[in-house]
């Protein structure tokens, strides 16, 4: 297929994408733990956390993309490609749990605000929306922002992030100009919606891979108006779109076309369909056809029943 050289070379650079933001983010995270720490900021710690979960999101991305680099075998057909969609899931939970546990620390520290170093808090946090930044530029340059879950959830992160510094920064400067102690746990709170937001988003577009729903970016009238307006064509029953990876469309089918059709013309017609479902997102298409002899039931979508053990075959 002539759409792979291009998808090869956005993975070679979402991966160095990765790479590179990683290596900051882990960096400046560790630095701001122990401002956090240092300091005694809720704001600092929650964007630390927020921080780690980044480095745990790219960590998690670089690792699927290498996964999901390896073959495909004979105990995994697809490769390694699910992955990427398992650990988009475990990003998204992680965030969910990480965003509670700041609301609950907050949540003490209203009720008692304790001293924090302004100053410190400041200086920190103003580093760490530079470090944000530039990260984000250096995805938005390098990164395919558009159909890569995995990449997007980065993305969200570290934006996300950002405004988690913002927040810190206001905060410190309200206590150092107002001594409004509550500015703190109120701008971790804040980050933590942020978080919890963004968790949850990727846990859904992830367990709606899982779940074999229909891509977002493929519309099922029109592929069923694209099958059927299709010359020699009669009928299209059982079908199935889903997604094997953020990206990778697939689609099946039964058709049912004229008994005197030639393989060479069925393989002229399925040639054409295959081009025309590349302009509709779906990458990977299997379609079995039929003589109008074999159809039983013109319902468009799969009733398999699973049948007891004694009848083998279903007929749909």
């Amino acid at each position: 297929m002539g759409h792979d050289h291009g998808h090869n070379h956005t993975h070679g650079a979402n991966k160095k994408t990765l790479k590179i933001s990683f290596m900051i983010i882990t960096a400046y995270m560790i630095i701001e733990a122990i401002g956090g720490f240092m300091t005694n900021s809720l704001a600092l710690l929650s964007d630390a956390g927020h921080m780690l979960s980044d480095a745990i999101s790219l960590g998690i991305a670089l690792l699927a993309l290498t996964l999901g680099e390896k073959a495909a075998n004979y105990s995994k057909t697809y490769g390694y490609k699910r992955f990427e969609i398992l650990a988009a899931v475990l990003n998204g939970v992680t965030l969910v749990l990480i965003a509670i546990y700041i609301f609950y620390e907050a949540i003490q520290r209203f009720q008692n605000p304790p001293e924090v170093a302004s100053t410190g808090m400041l200086i920190i946090a103003s580093i760490g929306l530079i470090v944000n930044i530039i990260v984000a530029w250096i995805m938005m340059r390098g990164g395919d922002l558009e159909e890569n879950l995995n990449m997007r959830g980065a993305y969200l992160h570290v934006i996300s992030d950002m405004l988690g510094s913002i927040g810190a920064i206001i905060a410190s400067l309200l206590i150092i100009f107002f001594g409004w102690g509550w500015a703190d746990p109120l701008a971790s709170v804040i980050v933590a919606a942020l978080v919890l937001r963004s968790g949850y988003f990727v846990s859904k577009s992830g367990l709606h891979i899982l779940m074999e729903g229909t891509p977002q970016n493929v519309n099922v009238d029109e592929v069923i108006q694209t099958l059927k307006n299709t010359k020699g064509i009669q009928s299209v029953h059982d079908l199935h779109v889903w997604s094997i990876t953020s990206g990778l469309n697939a689609l099946s089918c039964h058709a049912v076309v004229s008994d005197g059709m030639s393989i060479a013309e069925s393989e002229q017609m399925l040639h054409k369909i295959e081009h025309d479902l590349a302009h509709q997102n779906i990458h990977h298409m299997t379609i079995q056809l039929e003589t109008s002899a074999h159809q039983h039931d013109n319902t468009i979508l799969c009733k398999a029943k699973a049948d007891s053990p004694g009848h083998h075959h279903h007929h749909h």
